[in-house]
């Protein structure tokens, strides 16, 4: 009898298996909150939307090149020019399904088999499963409150070997905090000398709270950026993102994107245009403004649940909070406040597998009414 492939024997993302679950009690109460899958409750913005409806009632929409279509490269290489303060060339930018397709076109390009990809613990777990079904070997850097929950070169330094990669991201999923442009510098310097391909998925630039947050590309073009419509552009399901790559990197990241998925999304190409363009900016720094004063709410009610510890979020919409006074099993507990609740959260196991059963991430997103009542339902079951 044929069995899977033994490369397909990740761990389940359980962002999406807490999704599935609350959807389920949605369905069965229609009373579940959202804490949990990192989503923004607004939709494209009205200039992405405008775009796709002129593309889709004048064009064909067929086939586009594998890199994406040029309008869109020079809008995102203005884009960072724009935002970062970089210069970015459309020829350095490859147009991806999602940051994920890219991930996975990015790895088969550079790494082989057996390859060590070093990442923050905790960190987002589709690096690792998705590392780990290509066969390469992730390398945990334990990151704590001490070091803001990012990585440092001292860690990189005192490492018994100099892996192959090297995953940052700054805005960070789960803990929202951010790598200080100097300490940033260093670890850009430090893999450019050491021969390690640096990483930064810079997804969540644009949603932040005050702290200094820059690119790796400020120290040059050898890093690989990640970027995406999904987070500040308020675009998840859209499925559109991009890597700025070196040299090297451009063709064969081309060619494989071309056999994996012959082109991106080519109605969400069209939707970028529009959501990139000085014309969406007002509508998007007000989501950032609502996320700012959903962030202090949360932090205010916070210690209504008895949680004090948590990562300070410098951008992003999550908190990373320690639960080990209310148990030792997120998964289990996440399970029963959504059952006895209906207030769904993520449990910490899929961001750190070592710690992560005394941590949960909270998604604040939504709406101030939403996170209002949330913690309203957990205060009345936990007390």
């Amino acid at each position: 009898m044929r069995k899977p492939a033994a490369r397909s024997a990740v761990p389940p993302f359980q962002v999406m298996e807490v999704l599935a679950a609350a959807a389920e009690r949605m369905r069965t109460h229609g009373d579940a909150i959202m804490l949990c899958a990192g989503q923004p409750s607004t939709p494209a913005p009205e200039a992405a939307r405008r775009a796709v409806v002129d593309a889709i009632e004048g064009q064909v929409l067929g086939y586009t090149e594998a890199q994406g279509i040029l309008p869109l490269r020079k809008a995102i290489a203005e884009y960072h020019r724009r935002s970062d303060g970089i210069e970015v060339f459309p020829e350095e930018v490859v147009v991806t399904t999602g940051s994920s397709g890219g991930l996975t076109a990015l790895a088969l390009a550079a790494f082989d088999p057996g390859a060590v990809i070093a990442m923050a613990r905790p960190g987002y777990p589709a690096y690792r499963n998705t590392l780990s079904a290509l066969g390469c070997e992730v390398l945990d850097l334990p990151c704590g409150p001490s070091t803001r929950f990012q990585p440092t070169v001292r860690m990189l330094q005192e490492l018994p070997q100099v892996p192959d990669g090297l995953i940052i991201a700054s805005p960070s999923n789960p803990t929202g905090t951010v790598i200080d442009p100097e300490e940033l510098a260093r670890i850009s310097t430090w893999c450019r000398e050491h021969d390690c391909l640096l990483i930064s998925d810079e997804i969540y630039h644009g949603v932040g709270f005050g702290r200094e947050t820059v690119s790796a590309r400020r120290f040059g073009p050898d890093a690989v950026v990640t970027g995406s419509v999904s987070k500040y552009f308020s675009m998840t399901g859209w499925r559109l993102g991009w890597l700025l790559l070196p040299q090297w990197l451009l063709r064969p990241v081309e060619v494989l994107s071309g056999n994996l998925s012959i082109c991106p999304p080519v109605p969400s190409q069209h939707a970028a245009i529009g959501a990139l363009s000085t014309a969406a900016i007002g509508e998007l720094d007000a989501h950032v403004e609502r996320y700012a004063g959903n962030r202090e709410l949360l932090i205010k009610r916070l210690p209504e649940l008895g949680v004090t510890s948590y990562a300070p979020p410098d951008g992003a919409f999550y908190a990373w909070c320690e639960v080990s006074h209310l148990t030792d099993d997120s998964a289990r507990w996440c399970a029963e406040m959504l059952a006895a609740t209906g207030v769904a959260m993520t449990p910490g196991i899929d961001f750190d597998p070592v710690d992560g059963h005394r941590y949960v991430r909270l998604c604040f997103a939504g709406t101030a009414e939403e996170l209002n009542e949330a913690i309203d339902r957990l205060v009345r079951q936990l007390h």
